[in-house]
């Protein structure tokens, strides 16, 4: 094989999907609204193309390609299926949502395309330059996407604050990365690595990574950098706070997974201290701070800042076993919270937005199909066995154990139990309490089927 044919391969989905949101955003400029559906349509045959094209590729060693920019490997592909998969399910569950507040717009779905392009590139990095070039991509669309609904303040609002400290973030990134370069010499990971690993421990290295690591707890929200997710979650309209809350979590893996695991494994007893400090403050502040919310989508924000910290767990444990329990409960967690917002979205309908807790009263009453799934939902993250969410906890509770952080396993436990009080609150309130009106849940057979699926 050429090395052009050898490039085009390792990039054929991101060349397509690429090709096809420029293809969407031209022909939704000349239809009218009667034939919006079109966009919709496209945009997921693209996605189940893309997903086609990215296992037609798959590849048992990893293959570098763009003069070494690009990397792919198993974990790219797997991330890739998921962030794609995902985002086919958000739109299903996004259709009946924004048609009914007049949102149904092409841009929707354009944008959501573009963010995917940007988190693929993420996962395919194998430089700092191109990582950064994707972050910013997916970035962009997300700021964009919280401000959608233009007539609403709190998504303005929202989008304000989720850009300037966005801004924040990546100015971080850059300047961590600009010294990691300064210092090596080479924008790839692994000369970075090669570098790290054949000299001695500078006050320069420790200084980029300080710089990086908070810029990665930024985009992962992870205490005390995780200011903005509250407001944007509960800002946004919620097929976009769904969406923020699932895909771009696995994205954020693989850059934590590139940057600190690829480029900086040789520092790993540098990082591992930052991210225990991280990681108990995410699972202390994210499970106390919900226990006091009412409002839903604020509380699954804090339960999101919790699940942040025990994918930390896993990365700290610097071990095989403890990656891949991240990256389990990574992807557990972003299909978790893909369902639960996948019943918010349900529960919502013209003119009103189930956000309050008290909202999910007599759900049961309601529709008892639909209050099982969410039971399903709750105890998954609350970690109740045999759940899915059960086993992401008890993977990456067993890899801190096996390097002897035992003490780090207890608190985890500890604040998983202080947690479980708020997910069984959702619950009480769907089987114990009246509902405070009868209104019919109606949906679509397709929303029906993927949420269905989405829980069991």
């Amino acid at each position: 094989m050429t090395l052009d044919a050898l490039n085009i391969a390792a990039t054929w989905p991101e060349i397509f999907l690429l090709t096809m949101a420029c293809v969407i955003l031209v022909v939704d400029v000349f239809i009218d609204d009667s034939r919006r559906n079109l966009s919709y349509v496209l945009s997921q045959l693209t996605l189940l193309v893309t997903f086609a094209l990215v296992i037609r590729g798959e590849t048992a060693q990893s293959v570098l390609a763009f003069n070494d920019m690009v990397v792919q490997d198993k974990l790219a592909d797997t991330l890739k299926l998921f962030i794609l998969a995902i985002t086919f399910v958000l739109f299903v569950y996004s259709r009946d949502y924004l048609r009914d507040r007049e949102i149904f717009k092409g841009e929707f779905y354009v944008l959501g395309l573009f963010a995917v392009l940007g988190m693929m590139i993420m996962v395919s990095s194998a430089n700092l330059l191109l990582l950064y070039l994707g972050l910013e991509l997916m970035s962009l669309c997300l700021y964009a996407m919280v401000a959608l609904h233009r007539d609403n303040g709190n998504a303005s609002e929202a989008a304000m604050k989720y850009f300037v400290l966005g801004a924040i973030a990546s100015g971080m990134l850059l300047y961590g990365m600009s010294i990691l370069y300064g210092l090596s010499g080479s924008l790839a990971l692994a000369d970075i690595a090669n570098v790290v690993a054949t000299t001695e421990t500078q006050i320069g290295l420790v200084f980029a990574l300080v710089f990086i690591v908070v810029a990665l707890a930024f985009k992962l929200g992870a205490v005390p950098f995780h200011m903005w997710i509250p407001d944007v979650y509960h800002g946004s309209p919620t097929p976009v706070t769904a969406f923020i809350s699932s895909a771009p979590k696995i994205a954020g893996f693989a850059m934590v997974m590139r940057l600190l695991v690829e480029g900086l494994g040789g520092l790993h007893g540098d990082w591992q201290m930052m991210l225990v400090i991280l990681a108990v403050l995410s699972m202390a502040a994210g499970n106390i701070i919900a226990i006091a919310q009412t409002n839903i989508k604020r509380m699954l924000a804090y339960s999101t800042i919790s699940h942040v910290g025990f994918i930390l767990l896993g990365i700290l444990a610097g071990t095989k076993d403890g990656y891949a329990s991240a990256m389990f409960y990574t992807l557990a967690y972003a299909i978790m919270s893909l369902g639960g917002f996948g019943v918010v979205l349900l529960m919502s309908r013209a003119g009103f937005e189930a956000e309050q807790l008290d909202d999910y009263k007599g759900l049961n009453q309601r529709s008892p199909w639909f209050a099982f799934m969410m039971l399903i939902l709750m105890f998954s993250m609350a970690g109740v066995p045999p759940t899915l969410g059960f086993w992401a906890k008890l993977a990456v509770l067993s890899a801190v154990v096996d390097i002897h952080m035992t003490w780090l396993a207890v608190v985890g436990v500890v604040f998983s139990i202080i947690g479980l009080f708020y997910y069984l609150r959702v619950i009480k309130l769907m089987y114990f309490d009246e509902p405070a009106d009868q209104p019919a849940i109606s949906c679509g057979r397709d929303m029906q089927i993927a949420l269905s699926t989405n829980s069991v």
